[in-house]
């Protein structure tokens, strides 16, 4: 009898580790994906990686860089390239505010831009779009100095 409970026993365990296995994983909430992306967005920039940094980066990107517009990620590219030559960081960003549409494909990402000091000079925003392969990516970026 006491055989009979245990094998009844492993396999009830069996079939539930079994369930467990076929269930997909959950994805974080897209609010904390693009808190993700921005943050590995960051991060490009403190590990001196302009590759990494244009992964990042819409095909149709549009970057504002003070009085000019750069259109499409090759020109964000070239431009930005100036930032991540030198062994340090020139400046630093993180996001304070993400939000996302409630149709889960586009996202606001907001917050301060320090210098190599540490003091906030300026405030990004950037507007991310889930893309077809699942990544988001920057389509719109813009900076604006802060009032002292």
């Amino acid at each position: 009898m006491r055989i009979a409970f245990i094998v009844a026993g492993l396999g009830l365990l069996m079939s539930v580790d079994s369930r467990a296995q076929n269930t997909p994983p959950v994805s974080p909430p897209p609010q904390e994906q693009v808190r993700a992306a921005e943050q590995a967005f960051a991060r490009t920039m403190a590990d001196r990686d302009p590759e990494a940094f244009a992964r990042f980066v819409a095909e149709e990107a549009i970057f504002f860089s003070g009085a000019q517009v750069l259109r499409g990620k090759a020109a964000v590219v070239v431009a930005w390239q100036a930032f991540y030559e030198g062994p340090d960081a020139p400046f630093s960003w993180e996001p304070e505010i993400v939000e996302v549409l409630d149709s889960g494909t586009l996202a606001l990402s907001s917050g301060p831009v320090r210098d190599a000091e540490g003091k906030v000079f300026a405030r990004f925003n950037s507007i991310w779009r889930l893309e077809g392969d699942g990544v988001w990516r920057v389509i719109f970026d813009k900076g604006s100095a802060v009032c002292d």
